[in-house]
């Protein structure tokens, strides 16, 4: 267990360094938003790597927001859980106003300046845990779409069985621990408080 966001963030790059990603003119930092990029923000500095967003959006299940039906991208692309037993048109139709609020935040967050160029680049996309690996593989394939050279996959938790199925979308998967029984990511942190906008726009400008 993690104290916070700061210390699984410290940790996570510590073994990135280990790996060769440090101080390196080809690495890139995508946070996922909005907890990943407190994370990312000390991956990023570690590294001396620049720092930007990877915006995705989980679908929630219908009578079960918090389980992932699916994901988008902000270009729409839907990424689709077949255990979750919803329609290709429902999850279509619940993709819209997902996307939209992908749009939203990747605008606000970037306030005007342009993302980072990711094509040949090595992408390193950060998150605080991992559960179902939807919203990271809608992350790694959008990635895989742009032309990144080399995609790593960096969080401090995630269950075994996901570990390996990223794997087959990653280049590189990263973690601190695998645990086989696994239930929320926040059980993992002694502190887990939710990040609002401003704190994401304010860790960019860092």
């Amino acid at each position: 267990m993690w104290r916070d966001r700061t210390e699984a963030g410290r940790e996570l790059a510590e073994e990135l360094v280990r790996d060769g990603y440090a101080d390196r003119t080809d690495v890139i930092v995508l946070g996922v938003p909005r907890g990943g990029v407190e994370l990312a923000r000390e991956v990023a500095d570690r590294l001396g790597a620049p720092l930007d967003v990877v915006v995705v959006r989980k679908i929630g299940a219908p009578g079960a927001p918090e389980y992932a039906a699916g994901a988008v991208d902000v270009d729409g692309n839907v990424q689709a859980n077949a255990a979750a037993g919803v329609s290709t048109a429902w999850l279509e139709r619940a993709a819209v106003p997902e996307r939209a609020e992908a749009l939203r935040r990747a605008a606000l967050y970037r306030a005007g300046r342009p993302p980072l160029a990711v094509e040949g680049r090595t992408v390193i996309v950060v998150d605080d845990g991992i559960a179902t690996g939807l919203t990271a593989t809608a992350a790694l394939r959008w990635l895989a779409g742009r032309g990144a050279a080399h995609t790593v996959i960096a969080a401090p938790v995630m269950p075994p069985e996901v570990a390996r199925v990223l794997a087959s979308e990653a280049d590189e998967v990263v973690t601190l621990e695998c645990p086989r029984s696994f239930g929320a990511v926040g059980a993992f942190y002694e502190r887990f408080t939710q990040l609002g906008d401003d704190e994401v726009v304010r860790l960019l400008r860092a």
